[in-house]
C-alpha cells in the first residue's frame, strides 16, 4: 500500500515508519519538524520522504494517489494541551476531522486516527472496553472524543475510518519524550538513583509499548475493510494494566541501588483508569502484544546507558515536549498557533 503518515519524526513514528516499510509498504511522512531537533541517538535508516508541513495545511492534491493516511501529528499530552485548550481543539480536532475530509475527497480509502485511552479519564477498578463511558477530563482527551465523533459520519463504501485508542506508550525511541509515565521513572532511576512519583500513585494506567503500537497499526491497515471499518479499538494488553507505584517497583527491581520516593505534596491522580483489549484480540485472532512493562523498562535502561543520558539531559527540554515547545515559542521560533517564524529544521 501507499501509505501517508503524519507526525512520522515524532517519538511513536520514529518506529512505526520502519515497522512499515519492512512490511512491503511505500511511506511517505508528513511532519512540520517541531521535534526534528529531540533527537535521542541516532535516527533510524528510512526510505520514507517527508512533506514538511503542518497538517493543518494538507490538501487534496498532497494526499492523491495514497491508499492509506495514519495519522499520528498532534499536540501529543495533557500538559501542552492546557497551556492553550483552543488551540489543542483546533490542532487535535479540528485538523483531524478536516485530514479526514481531504483523504477522502482524494479518494484514500483508509484513514486510522491515532485516539487514546484517556478518553476513558476516570474510571472505576474494572476493565472498561471501547463500549464503556467515555469521561474525558483534559483538552487533550476530549479533542480525541470530538475527532472520533466527527470522522465518523464520513465512513461511507469508499472511506473506512478506524479509531486507536492507545494505551500510555512507552519505548525507546529516536524521538524520545521522557514526559511518558515508564519512560520517566526509568530515566529517574538511571540518572539519579531516586524514582519520585508526583502523585500518590494509586492511579491505574494501561501501558503499551511503541513497538507494539506499530504492530497494531500495521494488522489494522492490512485486516479486511469489513473488521475494522468505523470501529474503535484499544490497543494494548489487558494484563498490561498497572498502578504507577507499582510501575515505579519494577524500575526500583531492573535499576540497581533505586528507591521509590515521593514528592512533597503528591496527590492522588483524577486520571485513573484500567481498560480491556478483548476486542483487538477476538477481532484479529493472530495478532498479539509482543512486550511487558518489565521488559520495556529493560529495554530503556540499556538505551539510555548506551546514548549516555544524564541527570541534565533529564532536567532538559530536549525530551519533554512542553519545556521544548515552552523554549522555542520563547525565543520567538514558534508563534502562539505553534506555527514556525523562523529557524525551521530543514
Amino acid at each position: 500500500m501507499k501509505v501517508l503518515v503524519t507526525g512520522n519524526t515524532g517519538y511513536i513514528g520514529n518506529v512505526m515508519v520502519p515497522l512499515l516499510e519492512a512490511a512491503g509498504h511505500e511511506v511517505t511522512g508528513l511532519d512540520s519538524g517541531l521535534f526534528e531537533e529531540c533527537t535521542f541517538g541516532e535516527r533510524p535508516a528510512m526510505r520514507a520522504h517527508t512533506l514538511r508541513m503542518d497538517v493543518r495545511d494538507v490538501e487534496v492534491e498532497h494526499l492523491r494517489g495514497f491508499d492509506a493516511v495514519i495519522h499520528l501529528a498532534g499536540i501529543s499530552n495533557d500538559p501542552i494541551g492546557e497551556l492553550n485548550p483552543e488551540l489543542t481543539y483546533a490542532v487535535n480536532h479540528r485538523a483531524s476531522v478536516r485530514l479526514a475530509e481531504v483523504a477522502k475527497a482524494a479518494g484514500v480509502s483508509r484513514y486510522l486516527f491515532s485516539s487514546s485511552c484517556s478518553v476513558y479519564g476516570a474510571q472505576g477498578d474494572a476493565p472498561v472496553g471501547e463500549d464503556g463511558r467515555l469521561e474525558p477530563i483534559t483538552a487533550y482527551a476530549k479533542s480525541k472524543v470530538y475527532t472520533e465523533r466527527d470522522v465518523s459520519p464520513l465512513a461511507d463504501a469508499n472511506f473506512s475510518p478506524t479509531y486507536m485508542r492507545n494505551a500510555t506508550a512507552y519505548g525507546a525511541s529516536a524521538g524520545l519524550r521522557l514526559d511518558l509515565v515508564v519512560n520517566n521513572l526509568t530515566a529517574h532511576g538511571v540518572t539519579g538513583g531516586a524514582i519520585v512519583l508526583q502523585s500518590d500513585g494509586s492511579a491505574w494506567r494501561p501501558l503499551v509499548h511503541i513497538e507494539d503500537i506499530s504492530r497494531t497499526f500495521l494488522a489494522v491497515m492490512e485486516a479486511p475493510r469489513e473488521l475494522v471499518h468505523d470501529q474503535a479499538f484499544n490497543v494494548g494488553g489487558t494484563e498490561e494494566n498497572y498502578r504507577i507505584r507499582d510501575v515505579a517497583e519494577i524500575v526500583a527491581t531492573v535499576v540497581p541501588n533505586t528507591a521509590v520516593e515521593f514528592a512533597q505534596g503528591a496527590e492522588a491522580d483524577s486520571r485513573t483508569y484500567r481498560v480491556g483489549f478483548e476486542k483487538i484480540r477476538s477481532t484479529l485472532p493472530d495478532f498479539e502484544m509482543r512486550w511487558t512493562v518489565r521488559r520495556g523498562i529493560e529495554e530503556l535502561c540499556d538505551a539510555y546507558r548506551r546514548v549516555g543520558l544524564t541527570a541534565e539531559d533529564f532536567a532538559g527540554s530536549r525530551y519533554v515536549r512542553l519545556r521544548h515547545i515552552t523554549g522555542l515559542t520563547e525565543t520567538g521560533r514558534l508563534d502562539e498557533s505553534l506555527r514556525w517564524t523562523a529557524g525551521v529544521p530543514a
